[in-house]
């Protein structure tokens, strides 16, 4: 067995924290936390303790990173996906402005019970679960297709 298997808390208070996702580097964790009174994300170094950084800006939920690390998402609490550079790119303090992407048809942060969107490795593609009050057709998937051959 590799390493200490011990269990050990990351982010312990009063606030609650969840949605923790360790950075692809393993370096960072993200999670998000009501320590202010509203859902916020915020970033610190893992697996050692250290100072947390802020991330979203007023407010936020669900962080999930890309998969080089280079920048993380969340959603605001208007529905947009924000995206934040990370890393030396993103200046000093390693977290950039959060810029907004697109407006998503997730649930509002207080049904959250569960992750509702998945990141693509490279951070251009989303796979949400959409909060919508019209019953959407269903999706028919098709396995092992093979063109027919061309005459």
């Amino acid at each position: 067995m590799q390493g200490n298997r011990t269990p050990f808390p990351v982010a312990q208070g009063p606030s609650d924290e969840r949605e923790g996702q360790i950075s692809p580097d393993g370096r960072s964790i993200a999670y998000d936390s009501d320590e202010s009174g509203r859902p916020a994300i915020y970033v610190q170094p893992f697996p050692d303790h250290g100072e947390k950084n802020r991330v979203s800006t007023p407010d936020g939920s669900q962080p999930r990173w890309r998969s080089d690390g280079k920048e993380l998402f969340y959603i605001a609490p208007d529905g947009y996906l924000m995206a934040v550079p990370m890393g030396a790119e993103a200046g000093p303090s390693g977290v950039g402005k959060p810029v907004r992407l697109f407006k998503t048809r997730l649930a509002p942060f207080s049904a959250i019970s569960r992750q509702q969107y998945s990141v693509s490795k490279d951070g251009k593609r989303f796979l949400m679960i959409a909060n919508d009050d019209v019953p959407t057709p269903p999706i028919s998937l098709i396995l092992n297709w093979k063109e027919a051959p061309r005459q």
